[in-house]
């Protein structure tokens, strides 16, 4: 609010005339425009909302972070002074009674300077980029990125261990024993009382592991 101190006020004025109990409703904006010398053009701010009613101020409440380029327009879904809406009205004193106010813009959108063809320009919108729905889903992807770093990793572990155990055990093969170690047996015949024999040839395999 320090800004606005230093700065000639604008006024823009919204006549509803009579609402209910509410005679001759007038809603008041007061904004400042300056230069900005790190942007390079003239910014404008929101500085305080008046209302008047039955011919008299009732209430006064400070703006703040409402403000666009001077070219631009302002625009946010809720302007309000209530904290479930980030609170952008404040009461101007504590034993002011703006305090026994409570006030909600929906769909708030404002441009006090360089209106052409009595259309908005494009708006400067209040949401952050980095908003909590926005800044949950950062998190949660980041997570699934270091399961998934994590899972790569114990694949990657598990095949070089699969190559150690492979290299240190050795392949086991059946060699065929040569001719000279085959062993020649006999086996009796017995027939009509005569005694022959006859040559079985037996082979033998070795396993090496």
């Amino acid at each position: 609010m320090s800004v606005c101190l230093f700065f000639p006020l604008d006024l823009l004025s919204l006549k509803f005339g009579d609402m209910d109990n509410l005679k001759g409703l007038v809603i008041r904006f007061l904004l400042i425009k300056s230069y900005y010398k790190l942007s390079v053009q003239n910014w404008f701010r929101l500085c305080r909302i008046q209302l008047l009613y039955n011919h008299s101020m009732q209430a006064t409440f400070n703006a703040t972070r409402i403000y666009a380029p001077a070219s631009y327009s302002y625009h946010c879904e809720h302007v309000s002074s209530l904290q479930r809406y980030d609170a952008l009205l404040m009461p101007s004193s504590a034993n002011d009674v703006s305090r026994l106010w409570e006030i909600t813009f929906i769909n708030f959108q404002i441009q006090g300077f360089n209106i052409e063809g009595g259309q908005f320009a494009y708006a400067k919108d209040c949401a952050s980029f980095f908003s909590p729905a926005i800044l949950m889903g950062l998190i949660m992807s980041l997570v699934l990125l270091l399961v998934l770093a994590y899972a790569l990793h114990m694949l990657i572990h598990l095949k070089s261990l699969d190559r150690h155990y492979e290299s240190k055990a050795s392949p086991a093969y059946f060699a065929q024993m040569k001719d000279s170690d085959m062993v020649d047996e006999k086996e009796p015949l017995r027939s009509n009382g005569n005694e022959s024999y006859e040559l079985r040839s037996q082979q033998f395999c070795k396993v090496y592991i």
